[in-house]
């Protein structure tokens, strides 16, 4: 017996160290809060040129809008001005050039900034609810279009209860509650959630159509639970 006794406490040893390590994995989330916080990217939807990464672009464009550059000139001679010394220019005639930014089809690309500059275009946004007593979430998502015409989904004021393998997904449900992996609507995974609480951002694929999506859902992969919906209209 007392040969055995070591024996059995080493297979006891085996089978506990695994249950321990799956159980922490799969609990811990519930206790343990993870922020993001990431700026809404500036050079979203910017050629980056060849030898400069997009964080390198991101950088020098942060770096710049930290900086002011004054220029002073001189004002232009005044058109259709009545000093006989000086002549008028003669009325623009043509089509107005459209002030916001045309994709190829005409669609939308962004809006103007006061500056002149194009930006990322809103399509849709909703705010996170609760999905039940337990899985609770808060926040705003918004999809926007980028000046490329590439779409971005970002989370602002974010906050969602923690869990194993939570994802990112679209729907085309408004209000989605059954398991992804059985459902008949269209859902894009858009990968891990990066954190329960804090600003992010999330590239959506090309292949997704924004018309057709009607919330953005954190939905924990592992056990096929719908953590939070936000209804995007």
């Amino acid at each position: 017996m007392s040969r055995r006794k070591p024996l059995i406490i080493g297979i006891v040893i085996v089978v506990l160290i695994p249950a321990i390590a799956i159980g922490w994995w799969l609990l811990s989330p519930l206790f343990i809060n993870k922020t993001v916080n990431e700026e809404f990217p500036l050079s979203a939807g910017a050629v980056v040129p060849p030898g400069m990464t997009q964080a390198q672009a991101e950088q020098q464009m942060a770096e710049m809008a930290a900086k002011n550059q004054e220029v002073m000139e001189p004002m232009p001679g005044m058109m259709g001005t009545t000093d006989p010394g000086m002549t008028a220019m003669p009325p623009t005639t043509g089509t107005a050039m459209p002030m916001t930014p045309q994709m190829p089809g005409g669609g939308m690309m962004g809006t103007m900034t006061p500056g002149g500059m194009a930006a990322p275009a809103r399509l849709k946004a909703g705010t996170f609810r609760d999905a039940d007593s337990f899985h609770k979430g808060s926040g705003q998502a918004t999809i926007y279009r980028n000046t490329d015409g590439s779409l971005l989904l970002r989370l602002e004021e974010f906050r969602v209860t923690n869990g194993p393998d939570l994802h990112v997904i679209l729907s085309t449900e408004a209000d989605p509650k059954n398991r992804f992996v059985q459902g008949n609507a269209a859902y894009f995974d858009l990968g891990t959630l990066k954190g329960n609480i804090g600003s992010q951002n999330y590239s959506i694929p090309s292949a997704v159509n924004p018309e057709a999506i009607q919330s953005a859902v954190i939905y924990c992969l592992k056990f096929h639970v719908v953590f939070s919906v936000a209804e995007l209209k």
